[in-house]
């Protein structure tokens, strides 16, 4: 029971609906292998798994595994459901009663890391008897059977993943595909292809990256991101370096100081920069950025491949699909329908993804929540406010994500909104998180505010529309929603008013 079955034995999901969790789910069902799992709260991912045929439940409790056991007790069996009438979690110990006959009905049961060992649901399956493992457990049992591109890093994955699998898809190689966010050319976060390749986003945060073994392997960057996880820099350069080290072909970006000090001279098969002096396998020269997009002249190894014309703005998108096309490369596609491919690719939701304008005044979503990503976002939207553009103005509403990430990371958030002419900070998100020191939004308002002369805090996000359209957004205005928690969801609201 301790390697995942991909040959028919169920699978059930604790926390189906979650980005990662989902797209796994989408795939398991796409191979006709029986699904459930249960969340608290319904999506359009979760209407589009049970469009599949799985079957899922709106509450993680211990009751969702009764069917379960309803098939592995014989039917006059004295042993209770899992879940006593008044629904008081009372979990009957029958793992004794599992035969190597009935263990075969039993579900895998598939958590993330959000899943805690007091969840009930967890609880009833450990007592039930089912194998557990954990999401990554089966992207890697995924991993293994194709001839898969794991993309890594601390910024950046799911932009060059997606890239890539919009390119293998442009390019007629009909990947399967599994990334941390939704792309519209495969209505989702993952698709199920006939092809021999798999590409999928391999996510360092909980110290999984370490399960993966990929034929070709990518390291964007290599940043402490999660101090909840990682004591110190030094732990996460080992994650990475143990990456490396099982996968076939390692590609790796030299602007970054980590990869260039701790994978390059160990590992690094395949390299790229922006910087033509690193001397790199793929680098670009004559580069534009702008408003419209990025254009740069590719080179490999010294010989132009040719131009290459990206919708997409800044310097780390120019660096991500100098990885994409690493990996292209290396696959042994030509230029062309990599530079076809890259060019019409037009990111993924919630990458600077434009969610509404009204009166001149432009709504765009980003995931960014850790300060690099931050810079980097904010400085690509500095690239639309130019003299003969419509917008004047960036406007950055930042929601800090974790009260460990905000009490680490202070010092870097407070320089982070330089190319911000005005910045609105909420409360912070907890992400389950215990706020043990107290850290409050506030705080990370008056950081910001010791660096920026425009700085506003405003703790409630069901007002925050009401502030932002009656105190702060006017025409011209392009209004950047950054972090990785629920603010997003006030941009409708935020619409509806500017409308009205």
């Amino acid at each position: 029971m301790s390697k995942v079955n991909l040959t028919g034995k169920p699978f059930h999901f604790i926390g189906i609906g979650g980005i990662g969790m989902s797209a796994l789910a989408y795939i398991v069902a796409k191979r006709q292998l029986p699904v459930s799992g249960s969340d608290v709260k319904a999506s359009h991912i979760t209407s589009r798994l049970e469009s599949l045929g799985v079957k899922i439940f709106n509450q993680q409790q211990a009751s969702n595994l009764n069917c379960f056991m309803a098939q592995v007790v014989p039917e006059n069996s004295p042993i209770p459901s899992l879940v006593t009438a008044n629904s008081e979690f009372n979990v009957t110990p029958v793992a004794t009663q599992i035969t190597p006959e009935t263990s075969s009905v039993l579900p895998q049961v598939i958590c993330s890391t959000a899943i805690s060992s007091t969840n009930p649901e967890y609880q009833a399956a450990r007592e039930l008897g089912c194998p557990i493992f954990h999401r990554s457990d089966l992207l890697a049992a995924l991993i293994t059977e194709y001839e898969s591109i794991a993309v890594s890093g601390t910024h950046g994955k799911t932009t060059t993943s997606s890239a890539i699998a919009y390119m293998l898809l442009q390019a007629g190689l009909d990947p399967t595909i599994i990334v941390g966010g939704e792309v519209d050319a495969w209505e989702g976060n993952a698709r199920a292809g006939e092809g021999k390749y798999l590409v999928a986003e391999a996510d360092e945060s909980d110290g999984s990256l370490v399960k993966h073994s990929p034929s070709i392997g990518i390291i964007t960057n290599i940043e402490l991101d999660h101090p909840d996880r990682y004591g110190d820099i030094k732990e996460v350069i080992e994650i990475f370096q143990t990456f490396a080290q099982q996968c076939q072909t390692v590609i790796g970006c030299l602007d970054d100081e980590m990869i260039r000090d701790n994978i390059e001279n160990m590992a690094l098969d395949i390299s790229y920069s922006l910087n033509p002096a690193t001397g790199a396998d793929y680098t670009v020269t004559d580069v534009i950025y702008d408003a419209q997009g990025t254009q740069a002249q590719v080179w490999e190894r010294g010989k132009s491949l040719g131009t290459l014309q990206l919708q997409l703005l800044g310097k780390h998108n120019l660096s991500n699909s100098l990885a994409a096309i690493a990996a292209g490369r290396k696959i042994g596609l030509e230029f062309p329908v990599i530079a076809q491919a890259l060019g019409s690719f037009s990111g993924t939701k919630r990458r600077f993804e434009l969610r509404g304008e009204v009166n001149n005044i432009k709504l765009i979503d980003d995931y960014a929540h850790h300060p690099s990503e931050i810079a980097v976002t904010l400085a690509a939207a500095r690239l639309r406010v130019t003299d003969n553009s419509p917008e004047k103005r960036v406007i950055g509403i930042f929601q800090p994500h974790r009260y460990s990430r905000a009490e680490v990371f202070m010092a870097e958030f407070a320089t982070a909104f330089g190319d911000a002419d005005l910045v609105v900070v909420t409360d912070i998100y907890s992400a389950g998180e215990t706020n043990i020191n107290g850290i409050s939004g506030q705080q990370m308002a008056d950081a910001i505010a010791e660096h920026h002369p425009h700085v506003f805090y405003h703790q409630n996000l069901a007002s925050l529309p009401s502030f932002l359209q009656e105190e702060i957004l006017q025409p011209g205005d392009l209004v950047i929603f950054l972090g990785a928690g629920n603010l997003n969801q006030t941009i409708p609201k935020t619409v509806e008013l500017l409308q009205q």
